[in-house]
C-alpha cells in the first residue's frame, strides 16, 4: 500500500466531509532525503475541527496518521478546515464547472 492510501485510510477516522491528498514526491526528486518517504499535501475538512486552533488540528492529524515511517512518509503539509471555513466547490453547490 502506498503512502497516500495509508494516510487516507487513517484520516477517515476524523470523519471528513472532504479530503484531498496530493503526492508532491516528484517535486523532491534529487533531494538528499527524498528517498525516505513520500511528500504529501493534505486538505481535510471535518466538523471535528470546530473550536480547535490550527495547532491543535495539526497535532490531531499527526496523531491520527501516527508513525511517518509506518505510513511511508517523509513530509506532510496540512490544511485543516471546518465545513464553515472551507470554500465551496462548484460541484458541492450544484453548479456545473
Amino acid at each position: 500500500m502506498d503512502a497516500k492510501t495509508i494516510v487516507a485510510e487513517k484520516l477517515r477516522a476524523l470523519n471528513p466531509t472532504r479530503m484531498e491528498i496530493r503526492d508532491d514526491s516528484d517535486d523532491h526528486i534529487g533531494h538528499r532525503e527524498a528517498s525516505s518517504g513520500a511528500h504529501l499535501r493534505v486538505t481535510i475538512v471535518s466538523p471535528v475541527f470546530e473550536g480547535m486552533p490550527a495547532l491543535a488540528r495539526h497535532r490531531l492529524i499527526q496523531k491520527t496518521v501516527g508513525s511517518y515511517k509506518a505510513a511511508k512518509l517523509h513530509a506532510l503539509q496540512i490544511t485543516a478546515q471546518t465545513p464553515a471555513e472551507a470554500p465551496v466547490i462548484p460541484a458541492q453547490a450544484g453548479i456545473q464547472p
